[in-house]
């Protein structure tokens, strides 16, 4: 493990790490159901896996596994740390799927939601798959005391992840949500923002949407900021519409709000389940969220199929203030389809 730590405190150190392990051969396909190409990984589980298998994990909640993008999160050390000292996918199956019994089948990469639900909450939440011995049951169970178990470094992570979590798991697990796709925001730009400072504002965008809440980076002293800042977002199935606050920066009081609208994303979604897996249609026009008085839009905003993805660009003049629009693009991401 001494070149885990080799690359610490350089810029950009940690994404070259977890690329250089994601090229390993057992870490090229997901963890779970062995479609190629892995985009996603579970930090604290250690594997890397699909944007299918990824909605799932998020179901299960960051108390059993928390899921990065290997492209577009921000990794700290620690978790880098903790993908490398796990070894990727073969090393954690190993302890994962050392028991799969007769009739519990792995999906593929074709499953269903449902299958891969049931296979990905049998492995990590529920633990069916590891050694009966080494099942955590108990915070003083006396199966976390098996030395040959502890000797590696890999179990005390496991079984860490889930002491720590045991006392609080239950109840989450009851509120669990599942997520039917996901939205990739690409924040594009401000123009005109309202002042909150002396002459300027360090304007910073918040979305929300159920429980979740995204934040861009603050763009210091600009009122017509350049973010084209990628941000990512689960759609519940009782999903409503996402909320869009811009606020500016203030390092000794509480942030001003600088404007806000609302983003009804049912009209991208339906849309985009009209017309099923978007990679089998040209470009093309397939719906539209119309302007009206009591919606946020300059104009019409349109959905397209360009280049096998669905998107919409969007167009928003922000509410109670007294000025700036953005512009957005949002591009909606099935997890099964």
């Amino acid at each position: 493990m001494s070149h885990s730590a080799a690359g610490l405190g350089k810029p950009g150190s940690g994404k070259r790490r977890i690329r250089d392990l994601l090229n390993q051969s057992d870490n090229r396909v997901c963890a779970d159901c062995g479609a190629p190409d892995p985009k996603w990984a579970s930090a604290n589980i250690g594997v890397f896996i699909c944007l299918k298998c990824c909605g799932v994990h998020r179901s299960l909640g960051t108390h059993i596994s928390k899921v990065l993008s290997v492209t577009l999160d921000e990794w700290s050390d620690e978790e880098v740390d903790s993908m490398i000292e796990i070894g990727g996918n073969a090393s954690a199956n190993s302890i994962y799927e050392a028991f799969i019994p007769e009739g519990s089948s792995k999906p593929g990469p074709d499953a269903s939601h449902d299958q891969r639900m049931r296979f990905i909450r049998s492995k990590y939440e529920l633990q069916e798959f590891l050694k009966p011995s080494l099942r955590i049951t108990s915070v003083k169970g006396s199966s976390t005391k098996n030395p040959a178990y502890l000797s590696s470094s890999l179990s005390k992570k496991i079984i860490d992840s889930f002491r720590t979590n045991s006392s609080s798991q239950q109840p989450q697990l009851e509120g669990m949500v599942e997520f039917i796709g996901m939205l990739k925001v690409t924040l594009k730009k401000g123009t005109n923002l309202a002042i909150r400072d002396m002459m300027t504002s360090d304007p910073y965008v918040v979305l929300t949407l159920g429980q979740q809440t995204v934040q861009s980076t603050v763009m210091k002293s600009n009122l017509n900021p350049v973010w084209n800042e990628e941000l990512m977002l689960s759609v519940p199935h009782n999903y409503g519409s996402v909320k869009l606050q811009v606020f500016d920066y203030d390092t000794f009081s509480a942030d001003d709000i600088m404007g806000e609208a609302e983003i009804d994303i049912q009209p991208l979604i339906t849309s985009a389940m009209a017309f099923g897996d978007p990679e089998m249609f040209g470009d093309m026009q397939i719906g539209k969220w119309l302007k009206s008085h009591d919606n946020a839009l300059i104009e019409d905003s349109i959905i397209n199929i360009a280049d096998g993805k669905v998107k919409q660009e969007v167009q928003i003049k922000l509410q109670n203030v007294e000025s700036g629009e953005l512009e957005l693009e949002v591009e909606w991401l099935p997890l099964d389809q």
